[in-house]
Formats: structure tokens, sequence, C-alpha cells
């Protein structure tokens, strides 16, 4: 198979929004993040201002894969093809044989020379390597490509950076496992995979802890869309899922770079995540 790879990028999403209006959409769905009885008491008496306390706001970049390829497979087979007949046929001539049918039917071996073209636009969560076509939305938006310490550098101004778990090599090897499963071939003549983009995207994301109770709870708003959600989560939350922290401060820059490009980054996410644990 000759498979053709183009350069792996970083792609950083524009936000469309700012953190002032982020925090402002995030205030008015915050009750709803306490759960469906503190939804319903909201709508029996309204929730005092003072009864909601915002503990930690952030903005992250979130990692999804893009995969961009087209393929050409041409290949040959055998294959037995069944020609029905009328009740009263006989006899069939064909290519100069004559055919005798077998419960009014002949069977006629063939040989099948085949070729199939795919292109597939693939979105992929970086965080758990599963298809997400929701994610595809966002790839209409504008986007700047960073270099590692482009990136490198936002993180240091606070933005969390949150590494990839699905590396982009096992997002190929997915996507290639997918083409060759449509092949039925006895004989392959070409197989060309070219890959226009195998780019790791980031998008914006605004994180908002509150504590009402005793109690903590997290909205998050996307800085493409707009969109408010419930239920979601913080960089500690991530570190915690994706991250062993011993693991990496321990770890060589060979070891560190197989989870994201760039150790001084990782070095970088790493030392903010301790800082926020030993904050807490």
């Amino acid at each position: 198979m000759d498979v053709q790879l183009a350069e792996e990028r970083i792609l950083v999403f524009n936000d469309q929004f700012t953190m002032d209006h982020a925090e402002g959409r995030a205030a008015t769905r915050r009750i709803e993040a306490f759960g469906t009885m503190a939804r319903v008491a909201g709508l029996l008496s309204k929730p005092k201002e003072n009864e909601f306390e915002l503990v930690y706001r952030e903005r992250r970049l979130q990692p999804f894969w893009h995969v961009s390829c087209s393929a050409v497979f041409a290949y040959e087979r055998h294959r037995e093809h069944e020609i029905r007949l009328a009740p009263e046929v006989r006899e069939v001539l064909l290519f100069g044989e004559t055919l005798a049918p077998s419960d009014q039917h002949v069977t006629v071996p063939v040989l099948e020379r085949c070729r199939e073209e795919f292109r597939r636009d693939l979105t992929f969560d970086a965080l758990n390597g599963q298809l997400a076509h929701d994610l595809a939305s966002r790839l209409s938006h504008d986007s700047l490509v960073f270099t590692q310490d482009e990136l490198a550098g936002v993180a240091k101004e606070g933005t969390v950076v949150v590494p990839p778990q699905a590396t982009s090599s096992v997002i190929v090897r997915q996507v290639l496992a997918g083409l060759m499963n449509k092949i039925e071939a006895d004989k392959v003549i070409e197989e060309t995979v070219v890959f226009d983009a195998v780019d790791l995207c980031y998008r914006p994301v605004y994180a908002f802890r509150y504590r009402r109770q005793n109690k903590e709870a997290v909205v998050e708003f996307d800085g493409l869309t707009g969109e408010v959600s419930t239920g979601g989560s913080t960089f500690e939350t991530y570190l915690g899922k994706i991250m062993d922290t011993k693991f990496l401060l321990d770890a060589g820059a060979e070891a560190v770079d197989l989870i994201i490009p760039g150790a001084n980054l990782m070095r970088v996410i790493v030392g903010k995540g301790v800082e926020m644990r030993k904050n807490r």
C-alpha cells in the first residue's frame, strides 16, 4: 500500500467570545448545573444571588483530530454470476460455449476488474480516539497554525492546554483500517491512500465552577459556538484522568513526547496542574 501523509499541523481556533461574555452566559445556567432537584426548586423559589460562589474559572484549549484523506483501490476478483432463464430454455450458448441450465439458471464464472475511490473527512475526540461527528462544524471557524513553542507560550499565559490522549498514529491506523474493510479482492493492482490533512485542532472552552450549599458544579461555554452546557469539567479533572503527574515529572523528554509533541509544553502543563492542586 502506498500511503502518503501530510505534515502534521497544530491548529488553534480563534475565540468568538470574551471571558466576560462566557461568564455571563454561564451564570444563567448555574442552577441547572446542580441537578434536577435544584432546578425544580429554583422554579418554585428564585435563588438569591449570594447563594452562588464562583470559586474557579478557566479558559482551556480542548483537542480534537481532523483527518482528511482520499483513497484509490484497483483490484481484480473472481465471481460467479447466475442468469435466471425462462422455463422453456434448454441450452444457452455463451461465448461459443454451450451451457446446460440447472434449476432454470446457469452459472457464469467471470473476472471482475474494479476501481473504487473514497474520500473521508473525519473528526475524532483526541481524548478517547472516538469519532466525533459533532466537532466537524467547528472546522468552519477561523484558525491559526501554531508551532509547539507558540502553543507552549499560550500555556504560559494562563490558558490550560489539554494534551491529546490519542496519538496521530493511532488515528491514522484507525482510518486506514476502516478503508481496507470495504475491499473484497483476489488481486490488488493499485492501493493508494493520500492524507491531505492530519491536524491536531484546539478549540477554546470556558469552564466555571460554582459552589452552593457546600456542593460544587461546573458550567462550560463553547468559545466557538456559544453553546452552554452543564456537567462539564475543569482542568483538575482532565489532569486526573489523562496524566499521571508523577510519571510525567520523572519521565525523560522522549517519553513525554509520546504523549504530546514538545516536552517543554508538557512540563508547562504539568507544572500548572501541580500548582493548581497545591492552591486548592
